[in-house]
């Protein structure tokens, strides 16, 4: 074989994810291995100019065990904290922010399972599943969805028939479900009794349609659901309860945790742009952009906007991780919760900002070609505003301010994602 073709073979060896040791253990090569390879499919995706979703991103990470990293030893899990969750979740995202946003709920529902008592835990045949491989999904969202009395009503319904139950409805916003096995749906009985349904999502009836089209996020597959006479059995209904402290920190602050994996791509980007560049403009402080001072200035700036967005979402972490671990029978202390959320409101505000500040920096290291649809650079800016866009800051800002003011407390979340 000649050395060209010898290089070339080498180049295109197929990843081979049997070589990943279980339990997956953050910062390890096995890990790092994982990210690369799902951001070199990433890029392959990007570059073709084609909407592929990532399906073989998802592949990796059920078979890897990324996706039950939090889950104890016992059940083949690496028992991870919820700050290194969500740094695994930073580092994912800097490899496919798509991918890290589709784990959102899954990640989320298996916290709320390992808070429950260890002898409910032990008969959880989901950790049993999840341990497997299973990603979970929701569908919960619906446009006509209201709270009456405290308590939510749902326009999907759940009907008895026979031994079991029917299922219809139409769910909005099922980010992550077209990836994956199970899916968590929240219906109302006859009775108007709030329930959670967590059934396969290849169960007859189930629909999955694609058809989220927002400017960013794209491929995160967070379309309609669909339900169509779905049959449910016994075993796979459970009450809704508002028996545990129903702040949703944890979920708001994963949203920023992608957003911080996307500006360390936002910088490494920013620094490639000044790098490999060899032109410059008439009113230059340098002849190469690389030396040159103002350029140089506004890298160090978006790098510093990342450490701080990383920083804060583990400072954040910390706090919901007291939190979480404080639970008896599921139960949080609120006092602990309330400041969990407090810190991830905080946060919110001010990565919001910069993370959209940065992404818009990008440009100006960068030059005209910089903004070439081919370079797919305005894919962080318009992936941070779609993210960001998730519970608008100004409610965060303004109920921070009234609690440091009057002392009132944040509210609790209505629903129950």
């Amino acid at each position: 074989m000649a050395k060209s073709e010898g290089t070339k073979a080498n180049l295109e060896k197929k990843f081979d994810i049997n070589q990943i040791n279980r339990p997956l253990k953050i910062n390890s090569p096995d890990f790092e291995s994982i990210l690369k390879e799902i951001k070199r499919d990433e890029y392959k995706r990007r570059s073709g100019n084609t909407k592929e979703n990532p399906y073989y991103a998802m592949e990796l990470i059920r078979k890897s065990g990324l996706g039950a990293i939090q889950l104890p030893a016992e059940f083949g899990g690496s028992n991870v904290s919820i700050r290194d969750l969500l740094y695994a979740v930073i580092r994912l995202a800097e490899a496919d922010p798509d991918a890290a946003h589709i784990l959102r709920f899954h990640y989320s529902f298996v916290e709320r399972i390992l808070r429950e008592s260890d002898s409910e835990k032990s008969n959880n045949k989901l950790l049993e599943k999840i341990a497997s491989g299973a990603i979970v999904g929701n569908a919960f969202a619906e446009i006509n969805h209201r709270n009456v009395g405290g308590q939510g009503v749902f326009d999907t319904t759940l009907t008895p028939d026979g031994e079991g139950y029917r299922l219809n409805g139409i769910k909005y916003f099922s980010t992550g479900t077209l990836y994956s096995d199970l899916v968590a749906i929240t219906a109302s009985t006859p009775e108007g009794t709030p329930v959670s349904v967590i059934i396969p999502t290849n169960r007859e009836g189930v629909f999955l349609d694609d058809d989220w089209d927002g400017i960013g996020q794209r491929l995160t597959g967070s379309g309609t659901t669909r339900l169509q006479n779905v049959y449910v059995h016994k075993e796979e209904v459970n009450e809704l309860s508002d028996n545990t402290t129903r702040f949703s920190s944890l979920l708001q602050l994963y949203l920023h945790a992608v957003i911080a994996g996307i500006l360390r791509s936002v910088v490494s980007d920013a620094a490639n742009l000044v790098k490999n560049r060899k032109r410059t403009f008439s009113f230059a402080a340098a002849e190469l952009p690389r030396e040159d001072p103002q350029l140089l200035q506004i890298i160090g700036e978006i790098s510093s906007i990342a450490f701080t967005a990383e920083s804060l979402v583990l400072i954040s972490a910390d706090a919901i991780n007291k939190a979480s671990s404080s639970a008896v029978n599921g139960v949080i202390d609120f006092s602990l919760s309330h400041h969990a959320s407090l810190l991830a409101a905080q946060t919110k505000v001010i990565v919001d900002e910069l993370a959209l500040k940065a992404s818009t920096l990008l440009f100006d290291v960068g030059g005209a070609s910089a903004t070439k649809q081919s370079a797919h650079l305005d894919r962080h800016w318009r992936n941070i505003r779609t993210i960001a866009s998730h519970n608008p800051t100004v409610y965060k800002a303004r109920v921070i301010g009234d609690y440091k003011v009057n002392g009132h407390e944040l509210p609790l979340k209505k629903g129950y994602l």
